[in-house]
């Protein structure tokens, strides 16, 4: 069976990475085959760096049309991930992207509609649903072990950044830049984990700090509160400005609770359902 040829759009920090991943033959079944950068210095890096048989592109359309890829990995800044998937799905190619998926909604809706329509293989990369601790976070919600989901809530404040972080690039914590501060930036990953797991809230209302803690535009500290169809409430909040930090993700059902904190998931188990105290002639039986 032939390899998958892969394209890497934008060889910076993320970039970098998956061309190292995938020309050192980590990837299976794959084979790095083309990469593109708009920086003649990071594209005079890969044609010192990489097997020879890669080719050097600096401008995407050009790597879409060369025939060389059959799939694409595009990790440039967030405001272009939509239009260049969408080209690349105009060309038949796979995509995965790195997150955000976008900036903008109609973007990543535009984004997933050509996905569907393309019949290609549509990625983004939120790698911690591989997370065993995630995982099996989410096998114990849907089975029904944990019961109906009372309350979620997720102290996610482990991000810390000193100014100089900010000051290092110029496009960091901007919104011409980036679109956003610690929710865009640091946060999407929880932010998925926290909806894959416990369902989508109906109703959303947040307190977003902007440039309270740092000499920047967009937010770094955030405190977030949802609602959801059962009746359930949430609260997330996350900071660049805490140390040290916290990462404490719990979920309240009526059988129990989920801690996810310090690398370990806890799951503490009622005996029976917590709505009413457990007295004689309750639904559980139990004196």
């Amino acid at each position: 069976m032939r390899k998958l040829r892969i394209g890497v759009i934008g060889i910076g920090n993320m970039g970098s990475y998956h061309v190292k991943c995938l020309n050192s033959g980590e990837v299976p079944d794959t084979e790095l085959t083309a990469v593109c950068d708009i920086s003649p210095e990071r594209l005079e890096w890969a044609r010192e760096n990489l097997n020879e048989k890669v080719q050097c592109f600096d401008n995407a359309s050009k790597l879409f049309n060369s025939g060389l890829v059959d799939g694409v990995i595009i990790a440039i800044p967030h405001y272009e991930h939509p239009s260049l998937a969408i080209e690349a799905f105009s060309y038949g190619l796979h995509v995965l992207t790195e997150k955000p998926a976008g900036v903008y909604t109609k973007q990543v809706r535009e984004m997933n509609e050509a996905a569907a329509g393309s019949g290609k293989v549509f990625g983004i990369m939120y790698n911690q649903r591989t997370n065993p601790l995630y995982q099996k976070l989410r096998e114990i919600i849907k089975s029904g072990e944990l019961g109906e989901i009372k309350r979620t809530n997720w102290i996610i404040t482990n991000w810390y950044r000193p100014q100089a972080y900010y000051n290092s690039g110029g496009w960091r914590a901007t919104w011409a830049g980036e679109g956003g501060g610690v929710l865009i930036n640091q946060c999407p990953h929880n932010l998925d984990l926290w909806q894959w797991t416990c369902g989508m809230p109906v109703r959303v209302r947040a307190f977003c700090n902007y440039g309270k803690y740092h000499d920047i535009e967009v937010e770094d500290d955030v405190t977030a509160y949802v609602e959801y169809e059962n009746g359930a409430t949430g609260v997330f909040i996350t900071s660049t400005a805490d140390a040290p930090g916290t990462n404490r993700f719990e979920i309240t059902g009526d059988m129990g609770k989920l801690v996810i904190e310090d690398g370990r998931l806890n799951f503490w188990r009622n005996r029976c359902h917590t709505y009413g105290l457990c007295t004689a002639g309750t639904r559980c039986g139990r004196n």
